[in-house]
């Protein structure tokens, strides 16, 4: 009896790439095949996202795409979009299983049980689910970079986020378990993990005892054979004294931190509903450059906020250019259903918000490139990863500080940490040569 095909598309973050490459291994676990997107399958799965309408979008697509590819395929849908928006998903002619953010962990036993043609909505009240969902299955991307989820949901609820509504309150994955899971990784070859969750900052707040993410890292650092551990995400409030030790103590901890800004300016951070001022948030990159030298800080801003003025924008963006950040995400406001910023008077008229966005675009592309050409005669550590350019023997990977460097090198070299003589910046990538690999 062949086995029984299984296909599965991620929209948006770290968190559902973790999610879905734990449900494919599930799946495999089951006896089934997991197979291209794109090709003939039994069961399509979509883990989507609602963090934009673009999100909605793109999930509404791909959820079509999945119906069109095979009519006789059974289609469940997951993630945020299907938590926040259920009614909307089932409307979608072919759609079979929705699911939500809750019972991932028994999307096997819910896929099989399904039927082809009876639509059923499995959506559960995100706020009743009230303890960390342990995913069964090791999480990994290619043996090089392996995500591992630490923490679900948030509290903070920003006048302008679903994402509380998608993914419900704070809950912290216990200690214990992520080392167990992070030893399992370090002993199959990975040499970096990437500590993923929704709210990382607050990891361990509720929880019972002494727990707190600076604890979780220090115990991290002492797992064999794990050479870089890099966070993803930390909000500035969450930022203590003690987290910026830790990361000051130097490897395995990587230089690289990214703290959300969102606004540069003060009236339009307090109307975000955002915890701090502009003030605030330059005293603490002041403090973890001091403390952390070469560090990488990337951040997050929102171009277009509801009642930001032509003068307010221009307060972000300058503030935002003092700082130098060694890269900038930007996100034109979209307004959310349910969030209380999709109410709020002065919505920005989309030419505006396009305008402003562009400016942004150009000037993170700006400081990514002044930050990375310091390194420049430098000798770096370099994560191999894959071919950059395999006609001309070039690899790719990162250092531990985000950026991206090519230089000569095959396969034999995948997975390894490799010093590498940077020589110059071309385009967005350092260029430099391999010396010895580093052990």
């Amino acid at each position: 009896m062949p086995e029984k095909k299984v296909a599965i598309t991620t929209l948006g973050c770290k968190v559902n790439q973790y999610e879905s490459t734990a449900m494919a291994e599930m799946f495999k676990s089951a006896g089934f095949q997991v197979v291209d997107f794109e090709g003939p399958a039994d069961v399509y799965i979509i883990n989507t996202c609602t963090v934009t309408h673009l999100g909605d979008r793109k999930s509404r697509q791909l959820i079509r795409r999945a119906v069109r590819a095979n009519p006789g395929g059974l289609v469940v849908v997951t993630g945020c979009y299907a938590q926040t928006s259920p009614g909307e998903v089932l409307e979608i002619p072919g759609v079979d299983l929705v699911l939500g953010t809750a019972d991932k962990s028994r999307i096997v036993e819910l896929v099989e049980g399904a039927v082809k043609g009876n639509r059923v909505s499995r959506v559960k009240d995100i706020f009743k689910v009230e303890k960390f969902e342990e995913m069964p299955a090791v999480a990994y991307t290619g043996r090089v970079r392996a995500f591992l989820k630490i923490q679900e949901g948030c509290n903070n609820f920003c006048a302008y986020c679903i994402i509380p509504y998608a993914r419900g309150a704070l809950k912290s994955r216990r200690p214990e378990n992520v080392l167990q899971e992070a030893e399992r990784l370090a002993a199959g070859g990975f040499k970096e993990v990437v500590l993923t969750g929704i709210h990382t900052g607050a990891y361990g707040q509720d929880l019972q005892g002494d727990v707190s993410l600076s604890g979780l890292l220090r115990r991290l650092a002492s797992v064999p054979g794990l050479a870089r551990i890099r966070l993803s995400s930390v909000e500035p409030m969450d930022f203590t004294e003690d987290l910026i030790e830790v990361f000051a103590s130097g490897p395995p901890l990587c230089r690289h931190i990214h703290i959300p800004l969102q606004s540069g300016d003060d009236a339009v951070l307090k109307n975000m509903r955002r915890h701090y001022s502009a003030e605030d948030f330059r005293n603490l990159v002041e403090r973890i450059r001091k403390a952390v030298p070469g560090v990488a800080i990337t951040t997050d801003v929102i171009a277009g906020f509801p009642g930001e003025t032509g003068e307010q924008f221009n307060n972000s963006y300058n503030f935002i250019r003092e700082l130098g950040f060694a890269g900038m995400h930007v996100f034109k406001y979209s307004p959310r259903r349910g969030t209380p910023a999709a109410d709020f008077p002065g919505q920005v008229k989309p030419g505006d918000k396009e305008r402003r966005s562009r400016s942004l675009i150009k000037l993170g592309e700006e400081m990514a490139a002044d930050y990375a050409r310091g390194f420049v005669n430098t000798v770096q550590e370099v994560l191999a990863e894959e071919y950059y350019d395999p006609e001309r023997g070039l690899y790719q990977g990162f250092t531990d500080n985000y950026l991206k460097v090519v230089f000569p090198g095959n396969n034999n070299i995948r997975g390894e940490i490799i010093k590498v003589n940077i020589e110059e910046l071309s385009g967005t990538n350092l260029v430099g040569t391999n010396l010895i690999p580093f052990i």
